[in-house]
Formats: structure tokens, C-alpha cells, sequence
């Protein structure tokens, strides 16, 4: 298995499969902002000069084990880098890089880990409405908060996890390599794109560039979009990857007030059930529903809250779950899956995620959420303080995970993790 097991980060990688792609709204923020359905590029902060963006960060922190007496010391410090250059008129050239010293690791596992987050060539001819676009790209679908449905290059592109803070996993995750090109008009665009099949299987090797993860088949994504109103957005998707039939998937946004937005996400597709990939085992393919829906209210005091109900019909039923209780290896194998491909563990699941700016002094923002598993009643907390200076962010975070033994978070070995971040900015 790829370096996604580290036990005392597996809470963290657990939160994968609730928080994809969020999208923290402001009360500042531009409606069509509010209604982007190509899921939010991660919002790092954006200090740096012009189109380069440097960081280095540090991270000491404690995780209490569930399973052992004695609590696990975490370090990590880590590189990162983000560059544009524009080569000529209509053309420019995009990296991204993350170098990540991470302690402690599972065993056979690099504590140096580099991830190529992207890597391409856009080119948009002068006065034209055409971009065409080369090389590893991020590609982000969805409005969702919590869980992505129409995400479709999302499973396999993490490789290092260094945070639970979910616009951190949208930014650090690995593209794929992709030929992608779009046509814009006033008010909708269209896009196709095909990521080739490159390698076949995943590399340990810390400063590989893992293509046998994200390009590993061929794949196809046609996504058309529309604004029908300054109120009111949507966006038809079509996907199809080898070996298997196409995947179907819409989402929709909408300004419900001043303060008030709505998300819709759906997918549907015929596949094995999440259970039967993890556990290898052969299995009819079926024809299922994933879908997403929330409701955000964002205060003039600029508090922001997000309600939202996901769903995963591939994911298993709750009796099922606890019929694997008697095998808990069976479960963390179901969990692991489900991390890898970015897909929600089980059947339906709740997220309630909140912003504050300015939490009581200025430049000092809290950020937290709660997913609930209904069907066995247990839960993930997560929160982070946040102070912010010109060139220094000083950070506190803090996650528990609550339930009875074998449910979904009540089985993971780490029942907390708390840590203190430092971030300086070039």
C-alpha cells in the first residue's frame, strides 16, 4: 500500500473522505464566486511575489493513541512552491511543488516525500475564446463541501497528507497529465479532457513522480457549463474511463439570498461496490447514485455556516459495516480503499462546517467542522486559530475522533491530534 497508512495520521487521511474540495464563502465574497461549479482551487494564502509564491512550514505536535499507552511525538517541515511564467502572448507556464519531511512514517514508508502538484503549458491565442492546455493539472469538479461526486480525478492524488484542513488536500494532491482544452461564450463554457495511461502501478519512492497513481488508465471528462442567471448555475458532466461504462454527473448552485447559497452534486455510473474493491473480491457491477446537498449562511459578521448531506451508494449500509466488526482488519482494508480513491466510507454522512474572521481580535480566524456518521453514531471534530501576520501565519489545530469501538472513527488508532503550525512566507 502507498505511503497513505501513516498511523498516526491515518484520523487525517480518514477526513479525505469527507473534505475534497470545501469552498469557505466570505460575506465579501463575488456572487459568481458563489456559484462556480468547477470546484475552488485551494485558498492558500496569497502572500508572495507576483505569480511566485514560496513557503516553508513547521509542525511539532502530539497524537494520543487509542491502542498504545504512550502517545506518538509528530514533526514535519515542508517546502512549497507555486510559479507562473508567461513565455509569450497567450502562453504561460505553471508548476506547483511540495517537499515534505514527514516524522514518523510507517515502516518501508519515505519520511522525504516531493509531490509535483502540477506541471503545464496553457496557451489561449489573442482575442480568442480558446484555451488549450498540456501537462499535469490539477482538475477540480464539484461545489460540494465535503464530498465530490463529480470530482472524477481525484482517487489516487494523494500522496502526502500533511493537514485536515480540507482546502490544503484540494491544493497539495497530484494532478494528473491531461491534454485539456475549453470553449468560453458569455455565460456557459465547454471543456474536454483525456489524462492517457502513463504506468501502472503507484511508487513508494518519495521523488518519483507517481504517474502510475494518477495516470494509470485512460481516461475522458466532457463538462458543459452554464450560467443561467446571475442567481443560478449548472454544469453537465460526462465521464468514461477504460474498462468501464460512462459516468453521468450534474451540479448545481444557486443564491438563495444575500446571505444564503445552495449546492447540488450528482453522479450516477455502474460499478463494484466500494467493498468489493477493497477486499479484491469479484463482484456484479452495479448502477448506483452519488449525491451531495447543502445550504451556506454567511452573516454580515462574516460567520460562515455550511449544512450538508452526503450520500454514496456504493458505499456500505451500515449492517454490513457491523457484520465486518468481527474482522477488523476487513475494515481498515474498507477504510484504506476508500481513502485511496477519495470516496465516502459510509453509505450517508453529515458535514457542518463553519468560518469566522476575525474570531475576537483581528487577523485571528477560526475555522472548524463536525462529520457525523448517522449510521453508527460516530463522529469527527476538527478545528483550527489561525493568526496571520504579513510574512507569518501562527497556527493551533485540533482533531478528535469519538465513538463506540468499530465504528467508522471510533476504530482508528489516534483519538487525538493536536499540533502547533509556524508558516513564513518569501
Amino acid at each position: 500500500m502507498r505511503n497513505l497508512l501513516n498511523r498516526s495520521l491515518l484520523p487525517t487521511l480518514a477526513l479525505v473522505l469527507l473534505c475534497g474540495p470545501a469552498a469557505v464563502r466570505g460575506a465579501t465574497d463575488a456572487e459568481a464566486d458563489a456559484l462556480n461549479l468547477e470546484s475552488t482551487e485551494a485558498k492558500a494564502p496569497a502572500k508572495g511575489k507576483g505569480d511566485t509564491r514560496i513557503f516553508v512550514e513547521g509542525a511539532l505536535g502530539t497524537a494520543s493513541q487509542r491502542y498504545l499507552p504512550s502517545s506518538l511525538n509528530l514533526r514535519r517541515v515542508s517546502l512549497d512552491l507555486s510559479y507562473t511564467a508567461r513565455l509569450g502572448q497567450g502562453i504561460r507556464f505553471v508548476v506547483s511543488d511540495r517537499l515534505d519531511l514527514i516524522h514518523p512514517r510507517d515502516a518501508g514508508l519515505d519520511e522525504t516525500v516531493n509531490s509535483l502538484r502540477e506541471a503545464y503549458v496553457s496557451w489561449q491565442p489573442e482575442g480568442a475564446k480558446s484555451v488549450f492546455e498540456f501537462g499535469r493539472i490539477n482538475l477540480r469538479y464539484g461545489p460540494g463541501y465535503g464530498y465530490n461526486p463529480t470530482d472524477f480525478f481525484r482517487d489516487g492524488s494523494l500522496r502526502a497528507l500533511t493537514s485536515a484542513d480540507p482546502f490544503a488536500l484540494r491544493e497539495n494532491r497530484l494532478g494528473s497529465v491531461m491534454l485539456r482544452g475549453q470553449q468560453l461564450w458569455d455565460g456557459g463554457s465547454f471543456s474536454v479532457a483525456f489524462s492517457p495511461k502513463l504506468e501502472r502501478t503507484p511508487s513508494l519512492d518519495g521523488w518519483n513522480l507517481d504517474l502510475g497513481s494518477t495516470n494509470n488508465r485512460d481516461r475522458l471528462l466532457l463538462a458543459l457549463g452554464t450560467q443561467f442567471s446571475q442567481r443560478v448555475s449548472s454544469q453537465l458532466l460526462l465521464y468514461k474511463e477504460d474498462g468501464q461504462s460512462a459516468t453521468v454527473g450534474a451540479n448545481l448552485t444557486a443564491l438563495l439570498s444575500d446571505a444564503a447559497t445552495a449546492h447540488l452534486e450528482w453522479s450516477r455510473g455502474r460499478e463494484p461496490d466500494l467493498f468489493s474493491r477493497a477486499l479484491l473480491s469479484p463482484a456484479a457491477l452495479q448502477t448506483r447514485n452519488r449525491f451531495v446537498g447543502g445550504v451556506t449562511y454567511t452573516t454580515a459578521g462574516k460567520l460562515s455556516v455550511t449544512a450538508e448531506y452526503q450520500y454514496n451508494g456504493f458505499g456500505l449500509s451500515q449492517p454490513r459495516w457491523a457484520a465486518l466488526g468481527a474482522t477488523p482488519l476487513a475494515q481498515f482494508a474498507y477504510l484504506r480503499e476508500s481513502l485511496r480513491l477519495q470516496d465516502l466510507a459510509p453509505r450517508e454522512a453529515v458535514l457542518i462546517y463553519v468560518t469566522q474572521k476575525n474570531f475576537g481580535l483581528k487577523d485571528l480566524d477560526l475555522t472548524a467542522y463536525l462529520r457525523y456518521n448517522p449510521g453508527d453514531n460516530s463522529r469527527l471534530a476538527w478545528f483550527e486559530l489561525r493568526r496571520q501576520w504579513p510574512s507569518f501565519d501562527l497556527a493551533f489545530q485540533f482533531q478528535q475522533n469519538m465513538g463506540r469501538p468499530a465504528s467508522e472513527f471510533g476504530i482508528l488508532p489516534d483519538r487525538r491530534i493536536m499540533q502547533v503550525l509556524g508558516t513564513y512566507y518569501f
